[in-house]
């Protein structure tokens, strides 16, 4: 298949909103919305890096390469309203795997009615590398940063974590695969970005930063920190577990904590809250910490420092 027919064949399969110009053109045309601030992001993964191309099916990869950067216009309480598709792609790669990935990625795309507007493909000389943009929108003032968490501020997760680092793990160490291993496989190759709790927490005037949970706690609450020039004290005995991961850990003799706090690619929602709105919020969260003046990380009832995952 040479480029064109592939691009053709791809842009079939989206279908474009009538005010929007998508694939086919050298520029999407996105009309501006009064009242609203316009949110991208851009994200890569590279095989050998982020995935191993022969542990996942070609369906998971497209989902996870959309959720994933869905997820970041979800940290800072946007709605996702397009996306755009870079595919570096090597001779091994067949036109029946590209079938399969982009089901995966029209799939999650339809779920959340977010139109691919574009992109770009090339070849490889060895890896395969996906880079998605994605552009959403958030209301005037609306959008959530990293850097406006106050003192006091409780710390809060919407759900639970180390499923994906659980479900990593047991694909690395070659596990036996029971009802347990599944499910933590699933939930790492198929994440689910909260979009709908990102934009129910940007209503929040109290609700003050936010991110999505990437890299771990331990690498993420840092950019918070940094950002916004405050300290934190993470409860490490507060920490939210889901039954399978805790039973997975137990049959195979790992730690809990050091999953939830350093694995990453949970893709919940880490924010921020004053206390008095958070016994008001209407999105199910877990509270974890706290935000202090000072610069310091404590980790309650841990003497560990959890770091997170580091891409350098």
């Amino acid at each position: 298949m040479d480029e064109f027919s592939l691009i053709e064949k791809i842009r079939k399969g989206f279908p474009i909103p009538e005010d929007i110009t998508g694939i086919g053109d050298d520029c999407a045309i996105i009309p501006q919305h009064d009242g609203f601030e316009t949110l991208i992001s851009t994200d890569m993964l590279v095989e050998g890096s982020h995935f191993i191309l022969d542990e996942i099916s070609p369906f998971q990869l497209g989902w996870k390469s959309a959720a994933v950067n869905f997820s970041d216009i979800a940290a800072m309480g946007g709605k996702p309203e397009g996306s755009f598709l870079a595919l570096a792609l090597p001779s091994k790669i067949r036109n029946s795997w590209i079938d399969d990935f982009m089901d995966g990625y029209r799939t999650i795309s339809m779920k959340y009615g977010i139109p691919l507007l574009g992109g770009d493909t090339t070849s490889s000389p060895d890896r395969l590398t996906i880079c998605v943009t994605v552009m959403g929108k958030a209301g005037i003032g609306k959008a959530k940063r990293r850097s406006t968490a106050k003192a006091d501020d409780l710390i809060c997760v919407t759900g639970c974590l180390g499923d994906s680092a659980g479900g990593l793990a047991v694909v690395l160490k070659g596990y036996e695969r029971h009802s347990d291993e599944e499910y933590l496989v699933e939930k790492h190759y198929l994440p689910e970005p909260r979009i709908e709790e990102g934009m129910i927490l940007a209503g929040y005037e109290g609700v003050h930063a936010m991110m999505d949970i990437s890299d771990g706690i331990g690498s993420d609450i840092r950019h918070i920190m940094e950002e916004s020039g405050v300290g934190a004290i993470i409860d490490t005995c507060a920490l939210p577990h889901s039954p399978q991961l805790v039973r997975m850990c137990s049959r195979h003799g790992l730690n809990v904590k050091d999953l939830s706090l350093e694995g990453g690619e949970d893709y919940e929602l880490l924010f921020t809250v004053d206390p008095a709105v958070e016994r008001t919020l209407e999105v199910k969260h877990y509270v974890i910490g706290r935000i202090t003046s000072d610069s310091r990380l404590e980790w309650k009832g841990s003497d560990k420092d959890y770091m997170g995952f580091r891409h350098f």
